[in-house]
């Protein structure tokens, strides 16, 4: 029975301790911190300067030769951007003939047959100077070639003509330069020769 009694009074007195903290809370106007007011986050101000360490002799080594080796590193960058794309046409078309002579049509022997047979008919053609040699069986597998393949021989024959016209064209203009700049040159000297012979037939 006391035991009772005393939960009781203690549940009681604990409900009106608890009764009585919230009104104290309620009758306090409300009001906000920042974080910058609360104790745990007050840092103090740390002035932080950034020393250089300092370099040695290692280090200016590799600096020097990171510098000489620059223009060389972007010479051999600027190569291998050129030469790139062409070794991989290189190989691209390697792998692609590779694949078509792995499978070759029923008629490509043949032809390369004829057409081999024709260069050699050519060598034997042209055994007079190195000039025929070099002319007849280049031009006797072309006409082969391109009896069986026109397509591929027209187009060829374009891009080669092309390329020959350019080249002819820049023969052409270097060569107009030269002769221009030729007569500039000497008609100086022929004007003094002229003067020199009237000068002497004068005195004569």
């Amino acid at each position: 029975m006391y035991k009772v009694g005393g939960v009781a009074g203690v549940s009681g007195t604990l409900g009106l301790i608890s009764t009585s903290v919230l009104a104290a809370a309620d009758d306090k106007p409300s009001t906000t911190l920042s974080v910058d007011e609360l104790s745990l986050y007050t840092t103090t101000a740390q002035k932080i300067q950034h020393v250089e360490p300092e370099t040695g002799p290692v280090e200016e080594a590799v600096s020097t030769l990171r510098k000489l080796a620059e223009p060389y590193v972007t010479w051999c960058q600027g190569v291998y951007g050129t030469v790139k794309p062409k070794v991989d046409g290189t190989v691209q078309f390697g792998q692609n003939s590779y694949a078509y002579l792995k499978n070759p049509p029923p008629e490509f022997y043949p032809r390369a047959g004829i057409i081999g047979f024709a260069g050699i008919l050519g060598l034997f053609l042209g055994r007079g100077s190195r000039l025929k040699r070099l002319v007849y069986p280049t031009g006797l597998m072309a006409v082969g070639a391109s009896m069986y393949y026109p397509q591929e021989a027209v187009t060829i024959a374009k891009n080669t003509g092309d390329s020959i016209y350019e080249l002819a064209l820049q023969a052409y203009v270097s060569v107009e330069k030269l002769i221009r700049d030729t007569p500039a040159s000497k008609k100086p000297q022929q004007k003094d020769q002229a003067d020199k012979s009237s000068s002497g037939e004068t005195k004569a």
